[in-house]
């Protein structure tokens, strides 16, 4: 609606409010804060223009600062809010806000001005400056005093700024407000007199309130500090005080603490503490006093025999303009104290004494004084810790210092003996004196092996002159007592003396070889090593050393008979017809080493890649692989290889020609007899003879019924009590190596050979055990040997065969 005059009251009331045009120009009005898209009036029809129109003309309002908060909806040709309007940005404190807009319009051109009055709201709380405000009022303020406060800001105006102000409730303060042309002041008038002493500080809150509807209110916290005048003296808090203090007590030593109190603050209540200084009273020089702590404190020298006790005057003063005094009376008493410690000192003392010295030998005179008298100056003495000494009194203040126990240099070699001197005061004093006791070194220990009994490996074949083994013994003394020389104790090793094969470095415990050992000529050996200092009387211990020797592959497997013959052809005759697996011919060898270096294989060298034999490799035995052809040689030199498992590996060999035959009739019986090598011809292989050509005989004869049969010769072995070593193979056969020479004659039912087994002497010890291996590799244990001399003969017999054993 159009109107000639602007009334603010309908304005705050309205969301939006159209006026009537003044003055030929057309006037809208719309509220602060209002919502984005309010309708501020109906533009289109105000201007009397047609809403068809709007867009063909292009009616629009023109570019200015204030475009940015309305726009107009050609459509419907409505004024609408584009943005929050905040008045108070935009026209501050000014009581009347209009903005001030055009429009434009083409065919025909035409320009159209309108004004929009933003009307406030109460959207802002009164404010002050700060959020405390501090008041400094001097405690002798008299009532009526007036203190102005801070004003508080709004930003509405009109009704809608502040209006009033209130005071907190108290007891010294009231509010008076005036009231101006354009604002109201705030001011406090004192009502009661100030006591700082009873409340320095007073909190009162100041509320500032606007007229809006409802109203809004903003606070101020009002802090009075009340200023202290002069008014109060110091006060301490002990009218008399008493001290102890102890005589000698150095400078600096606190007496005690004297303390006043003033009600003032500032200047007014910081207190100076002060001797009152009266003639004839220079004792008071010994002792100072803190002027701002109070502190008494020790000045100078104070003794109890020359001034017993001190009395002093304090006075505490303020720093106020008037000046203000407190006084109080200070008692030192002087205390007697045990201020002297015992002296001790040596007169006389051994710095070393033997191990071996007898119990209360005299090791030292101390002399002990104490200046003190009485309780003061009786002094005892005693030893700290636990050391094989004592004190004794002597004459007065004079202590022997004696052994008291066995002494051992080995364990203990010196001591650091401290003896204390404590006298009977309160406080008791004390004083140490440390006395350095060594202890000589008596030949009381004998070196000492490490272990009684030593055991060393040595390899057969090693170089002479090498060290096997390195003694070493302990000796527990020092200097000559501890110098150790070591020796050998004379010994045999079989015939020969021990010192013959080894040697020991006096000095330093190394043994030397004087010789090569052979494993197989001896494995072990004892001898004793003794050690012994240079003391007087000098000690000794001995050590009993264990040689043994490890076994090297030094030896090569040897061809037992009857393919051992030297320069002899070894052929072996097998008939055409025979059989898959017959029966050729056993190799037998023995390797002097024991162990892996005699376990033996047997191999098939040459012809390489032969496919008519085989032979096994653990027992020996060659036998066919497949039945004879008629294009297979009528000969067949075979060349066999017998091989330890030594590292490296050594070897034997053998050459057989095994011939073909028609027929099994064809086949001799060879005898094969290879000697034993001896410088003398015995009885007992006499006897062995005899027994072997009976056993033939017989054996002749029970080959006539058996030409035609097939037998699987078995073979037997002793074993002696020194190697051969028995060493089983993965294939469940066994094999042995040699340690003694021995005849084998070998006599087999397919072959028309049978092996006899003679075993020369030395003969095995008494409780050794026999064991023989067939061809079956198996083996038997026989009853234990006797020492004397007689022959036992085992047969061992397969179906059609006989093997048969002498052992003498």
């Amino acid at each position: 609606m159009r109107d000639q005059e602007y009334r603010p009251w309908i304005h705050s009331v309205l969301l939006f409010h159209l006026c009537s045009v003044s003055f030929g120009q057309t006037v809208y009005s719309v509220s602060e804060e209002t919502n984005t898209g309010t309708t501020v009036g109906n533009l289109a029809k105000d201007l009397n223009l047609d809403i068809k129109d709007l867009a063909i003309r292009g009616f629009q309002i023109v570019s200015g600062p204030n475009k940015r908060y309305f726009d107009v909806n050609i459509g419907t040709g409505i004024l609408q809010t584009k943005e929050r309007i905040d008045r108070d940005e935009i026209c501050g404190r000014s009581t009347k806000c209009t903005l001030e807009l055009e429009a434009i319009a083409n065919s025909p051109l035409a320009m159209y001005r309108f004004d929009v009055n933003i009307l406030d709201i109460n959207d802002n709380p009164p404010i002050f400056p700060a959020t405390t405000e501090y008041l400094n009022i001097f405690e002798l303020a008299l009532p009526g005093e007036r203190f102005t406060l801070p004003q508080a800001h709004d930003a509405d105006v009109g009704s809608n700024s502040v209006k009033s102000y209130k005071l907190q409730t108290n007891e010294h303060f009231s509010l008076d407000v005036q009231n101006g042309e354009e604002n109201i002041s705030p001011e406090l008038v004192l009502q009661k007199a100030l006591d700082r002493e009873k409340q320095p500080t007073i909190s009162l809150i100041l509320t500032a309130l606007d007229g809006g509807k409802p109203p809004q209110s903003g606070t101020l916290k009002i802090l009075v500090r009340i200023q202290d005048a002069n008014d109060n003296i110091p006060v301490f808090n002990k009218q008399l005080y008493k001290a102890l203090v102890s005589e000698n007590a150095p400078n600096g030593t606190s007496v005690i603490t004297v303390h006043a109190t003033d009600l003032d603050e500032g200047l007014n209540g910081d207190i100076i503490y002060s001797f009152v200084r009266r003639a004839k009273s220079k004792d008071i020089n010994a002792f100072a006093i803190d002027p701002d702590t109070g502190v008494i404190t020790v000045n100078g020298y104070i003794d109890h025999e020359t001034n017993s006790a001190f009395e002093i005057r304090v006075q505490a003063t303020d720093k106020g303009h008037n000046a203000r005094a407190g006084y109080c009376k200070v008692l030192v008493e002087i205390v007697d104290i045990n201020d002297n410690a015992p002296e001790l000192s040596i007169t006389s003392s051994l710095n070393t004494i033997r191990e071996d010295a007898r119990v209360g030998t005299m090791v030292g005179l101390i002399t002990v004084k104490d200046e003190d008298t009485g309780p003061n100056g009786a002094v005892l003495l005693k030893i700290l810790g636990l050391v094989p000494f004592k004190i004794e009194s002597t004459y007065k203040n004079k202590y022997s210092l004696l052994l008291n126990g066995p002494l051992d240099r080995e364990s203990v070699s010196q001591y650091d003996v401290t003896v204390t001197a404590t006298d009977e005061g309160t406080p008791p004093l004390s004083s140490s004196i440390i006395i350095t006791v060594h202890v000589a070194d008596v030949n009381d220990n004998a070196p000492r092996f490490p272990d009684p009994i030593i055991n060393v490996y040595v390899k057969e074949n090693s170089q002479v002159g090498g060290v096997i083994y390195k003694a070493s013994a302990v000796d527990l003394d020092v200097d000559d007592n501890a110098k150790i020389s070591y020796s050998l104790l004379e010994g045999m090793m079989r015939s020969f003396p021990v010192t013959s094969a080894i040697n020991i470095n006096s000095d330093s415990g190394e043994i030397n070889a004087l010789q090569s050992f052979n494993y197989e000529e001896i494995k072990t050996f004892q001898f004793q090593i003794v050690a012994k200092d240079a003391g007087a009387p000098s000690l000794s211990s001995n050590a009993t050393v264990n040689v043994f020797i490890l076994d090297e592959n030094d030896n090569s497997p040897s061809i037992l008979p009857p393919y051992s013959e030297h320069g002899s052809v070894n052929s072996e005759n097998i008939p055409y017809s025979a059989e898959v697996g017959y029966f050729v011919g056993k190799i037998r060898a023995v390797d002097a080493d024991s162990g892996y270096n005699a376990l033996l294989s047997y191999h098939i060298s040459e012809p390489k890649g032969n496919n008519l034999f085989r032979i096994g490799t653990s027992n020996g035995e060659i036998r066919t692989k497949r039945r004879m052809s008629d294009n297979d040689l009528k000969t067949h030199p075979l060349v066999i290889l017998a091989s330890d498992h030594g590292e490296p590996s050594l070897s034997a060999t053998v050459s057989i020609d095994v011939v073909v035959v028609e027929s099994s009739s064809d086949i001799q019986t060879q005898f094969k007899h290879v000697p034993r090598k001896d410088d003398t011809f015995s009885d007992m292989n006499l006897y062995l003879l005899i027994a072997i050509a009976s056993v033939s005989v017989i054996f002749l004869l029970s080959l006539i019924s058996l030409v035609a049969v097939k037998c699987h010769r078995t073979d037997s072995n002793f074993s002696d009590y020194n190697p051969p070593m028995i060493t089983t193979h993965p294939d469940g056969t066994w094999s042995y190596s040699k340690s003694t020479q021995q005849y084998d004659v070998c006599f087999s039912s397919d072959t028309l050979k049978s092996d006899v087994v003679v075993f020369p002497t030395p003969f095995p010890p008494a409780d050794a055990e026999l064991i023989s291996i067939n061809g079956g590799d198996t083996y038997n244990r026989t009853q234990t040997l006797p020492n004397t001399e007689k022959v036992r003969v085992k047969t061992c017999s397969c179906i059609y065969g006989l093997t048969l054993m002498v052992v003498p």
